[in-house]
C-alpha cells in the first residue's frame, strides 16, 4: 500500500488544480525523497531529462507548428466555405457545417482545444446571428472539437504510438474510421435537434455541382495536407516525423503564395504559440516519464494487470471496465495528461487480454475526447464556454445529447475491431 501512496498524492494534487506537469513532478518526487530512498535522485533527473530525447518527438512541434500556421493563412476561410457548399442546406445549416469543418480541419490542426477557440471565434458570432443559441452553438462547437484530435495528424496519436510501441502510420490509417463515425453520430443529433427546435439551414437551397467544385479547387491546397501526409507515409517517401516538417513547409507555402494572408508579421506569433504549446506538451510527457520510473520500479502496471486478469478473462467485461474508468477520469484530468499516465498501465493488461493495440488506442483516444466535454474539468468545455461567454451550468444542458451520441460511437467502437480498424485493413 505505501508504494501507492504517489497515486494517491497525484489526484490530491490534482483535485488542488496543481498543473498536469507539476503535479507528476510532485508525486515522483514525493516517492523518491521519502519512500525510495535507495535511488540516488540524479536518476530521477535523468529520466526527465533523457525521455524526451526521442526523434519521433519532433512530430509535436511540426504538427503544433502546422495548426499555428493556419490560423493566419486563409486555410480555415477556405475550409469553412467548402463545408457550407457541402452541408449548409440541410436542416441544422450552420451546426451541420461546424460539424463538417472540425472534421476537414482535424487532419491540419490536430487540437481539439485550438479547434474549439478557433471555430468559437470565427463560427459561433455567425450562428448566433442565424438564430442559434449562445449556449446550443457552444455545445456542438465544443464537441465538434472532439473529432480534431483522433484524425490523423492529432498529436495524441502521435504519443499513443509512441507509448503503446506500435506503428504512427498504423494509428493514422485506424483513426479515419473514428473521426468519420463521431462526425456522422454528431451530424445526426443536429439533425434530429434542427428538427425538433425547426432550425433553418444557411442556404436556401443545395449547391449546384459547379458551385461545390469552385469551393473544391480554392479549398484543394488545404486538403492536399492530410491526404499527402497518409499518402507519403504508405509510400514510404518520408516517417512521420518527416512529414510534419514537410506538412509545416507546405503551409507556409500555402499560406504566403496561394491564399495570401500569411504574412511576415504573423511569423514572431506562430512561432511563440509553437514553442508554448511545445513546451506544455513536452513538459507533460516528460513529467509522466519520471512517473513512469516510479510505476515501473514498484510493478505497478504488471500489478493492474495480474488484479485484472484475475478480475475476469473476458476481454468485452475489460474493456467495459476500461471504458468506465476512462470516462470517470476524463471528467477530472485533460486528455493529454490521462493519456500519458493511464496508456502504460492499461495497454500491458490489453494485450494481455489478446486486445490489438492499435484497437486499443482507437478506443482510449476517443474515450479521452469525450472527457474533454464532461464538467468538471473538461478542456474543450472550458475553452468555448470562455470565448462564447456561457455559463457552465447552460452547457451542460445542451452538449448531453452530443455526449451521448459519442458514447453510442465509443461502444460500437469497443465491441467490434472490424469497424475499428476499417480504414487500416482496407489500406494494409
Amino acid at each position: 500500500m505505501l508504494a501507492l501512496l504517489p497515486i494517491l498524492v497525484l489526484f490530491i494534487l490534482f483535485f488542488l488544480n496543481i498543473p498536469v506537469a507539476f503535479a507528476l513532478i510532485g508525486a515522483s518526487l514525493f516517492y523518491f525523497i521519502f519512500i525510495n530512498t535507495s535511488i540516488p535522485m540524479e536518476m530521477a533527473i535523468q529520466q526527465f531529462v533523457t525521455s524526451i530525447e526521442s526523434f519521433p518527438y519532433l512530430a509535436v512541434p511540426f504538427f503544433i507548428m502546422v495548426g499555428a500556421v493556419m490560423n493566419h493563412s486563409g486555410i480555415s476561410e477556405a475550409m469553412m466555405k467548402f463545408a457550407e457548399v457541402l452541408v449548409g442546406h440541410t436542416r441544422g445549416g450552420l451546426a451541420q457545417v461546424n460539424v463538417l469543418l472540425s472534421a476537414m480541419m482535424g487532419g491540419i490542426s490536430g487540437s481539439a482545444n485550438a479547434d474549439a477557440a478557433m471555430q468559437s471565434k470565427i463560427l459561433v458570432p455567425e450562428m448566433q446571428k442565424k438564430g442559434f443559441s449562445a449556449p446550443f452553438s457552444a455545445a456542438i462547437t465544443a464537441a465538434s472539437s472532439s473529432v480534431s484530435p483522433v484524425i490523423p495528424p492529432g498529436t495524441n496519436l502521435i504519443l499513443y504510438a509512441i507509448i503503446a510501441n506500435v506503428s504512427v502510420g498504423a494509428m493514422f490509417l485506424a483513426a479515419y474510421t473514428p473521426g468519420i463515425l463521431m462526425s456522422g453520430a454528431l451530424m445526426l443529433a443536429v439533425h434530429i435537434i434542427a428538427v425538433r427546435r425547426k432550425f433553418k439551414p444557411s442556404r436556401d437551397k443545395q449547391a449546384s455541382v459547379s458551385e461545390v467544385l469552385v469551393q473544391f479547387f480554392k479549398s484543394i491546397w488545404a486538403l492536399l495536407i492530410p491526404f499527402g501526409i497518409i499518402m507519403g507515409m504508405r509510400m514510404g517517401m518520408f516517417t512521420p516525423t518527416e512529414a510534419g516538417g514537410i506538412a509545416v513547409l507546405f503551409s507556409l507555402f500555402v499560406g504566403f503564395f496561394v491564399y495570401k494572408k500569411l504574412k511576415l508579421k504573423h511569423m514572431p506569433v506562430i512561432l511563440m504559440d509553437t514553442v508554448k504549446s511545445t513546451g506544455a506538451v513536452m513538459l507533460i510527457i516528460a513529467s509522466a516519464k519520471v512517473f513512469g520510473f516510479y510505476l515501473t520500479l514498484e510493478r505497478i502496471p504488471q500489478l493492474i494487470t495480474n488484479s485484472l486478469v484475475n478480475m475476469t478473462d473476458s476481454p468485452f467485461v475489460f474493456l467495459m471496465v476500461v471504458n468506465v474508468m476512462l470516462l470517470f477520469i476524463g471528467m477530472f484530468i485533460e486528455g493529454g495528461a490521462a493519456l500519458v499516465i493511464l496508456a502504460p498501465l492499461l495497454v500491458p493488461a490489453a494485450i494481455t487480454f489478446g486486445i490489438d493495440p492499435v484497437h486499443f488506442g482507437m478506443i482510449f483516444i476517443v474515450n479521452i475526447m469525450i472527457g474533454g466535454l464532461t464538467p468538471p474539468f473538461g478542456s474543450m468545455m472550458f475553452t468555448v464556454c470562455t470565448i462564447v461567454g456561457v455559463k457552465l451550468e447552460d452547457f451542460v444542458r445542451e452538449v448531453w445529447p452530443f455526449i451521448g451520441a459519442l458514447i453510442l460511437v465509443l461502444l460500437l467502437l469497443t465491441y467490434s475491431e472490424t469497424i475499428a480498424l476499417f480504414t487500416l485493413n482496407l489500406f494494409s
